[in-house]
């Protein structure tokens, strides 16, 4: 005779659902904290500086020395902050359409983020610029500086915003969010509103993209796309933040 007292046991199923609901609040919290980060990135390109990089290495040092928010900013601080948020968002997004049909899709999107994420973060060099601008402020030979010049050089050859060196780890994200967009208009999950703005967003983002790295005399061009697709996908994240925040409260019938 079973013990009324005694609670019933937690099936699998009622475990992996209440698991799966603070995972879509986590990354609801993550989406409003990618909104935030995303509009200090909008307002700081509108300061003197903020959406034109120095054309020289001593040009980085000194900038770095005299306002090293603004040179650390320039050389990806905000994105160190916002792509990462990317993880439980993907994460999320993949949960979220593992049952639909296109499961397979969302996937596919989930590693591409997850690998440009790690390719973003292993090349960015913005503290190490900033520990050299240091090095080169407090230098007293010739030798020490040319030194310092070269390897500030080599560090962004690889880790300066918006150069072939980035390009890798900032494109797998665009095109990881455009087909994440794509699988959100076919799961019925998310509005056909949000997922339309996620392809048109970050198809300009990556537009964006291509046309700053590797194609400068475009810079203006790029900006406009930049600047669209920067706005669409705080549009998107604001979405599917309040849509996390609804299947994190969905009681279990």
């Amino acid at each position: 005779m079973s013990n009324p007292n005694k609670p019933s046991p937690v099936t699998n199923i009622e475990f992996t659902e209440s698991y799966w609901k603070g995972l879509y609040k986590v990354a609801g919290v993550a989406a409003i904290v990618a909104v935030i980060v995303g509009l200090i990135e909008s307002i700081v390109m509108f300061l003197p500086g903020g959406s034109k990089s120095p054309e020289t290495v001593t040009g980085w040092f000194t900038l770095l020395q005299n306002n090293w928010f603004l040179g650390l900013r320039n050389l990806g601080l905000m994105n160190i902050i916002f792509i990462p948020l990317g993880i439980p968002t993907f994460l999320a997004l993949y949960v979220a359409h593992r049952r639909t049909n296109k499961a397979y899709l969302a996937l596919i999107a989930t590693i591409i983020s997850f690998v440009g994420i790690t390719v973003f973060l292993a090349t960015n060099r913005a503290f190490p610029m900033l520990e050299l601008s240091s090095q080169y402020a407090s230098s007293t030979t010739d030798v020490q500086r040319f030194m310092l010049t070269a390897a500030g050089q080599s560090m962004l050859s690889i880790g300066e915003s918006h150069v072939p060196g980035t390009f890798i780890g900032f494109s797998l994200g665009e095109i990881a969010g455009i087909i994440i967009s794509v699988v959100m208009l076919r799961g019925k999950i998310f509005g056909k509103t949000n997922a339309f703005i996620g392809i048109i967003g970050f198809t300009f983002l990556l537009v964006n993209e291509i046309f700053s790295s590797f194609v400068p005399g475009l810079f203006n061009t790029s900006m406009i796309f930049g600047m669209g697709g920067g706005l669409l996908s705080i549009i998107w994240y604001i979405l599917i933040s309040r849509r996390f925040f609804q299947l994190g409260h969905i009681e279990k019938k």
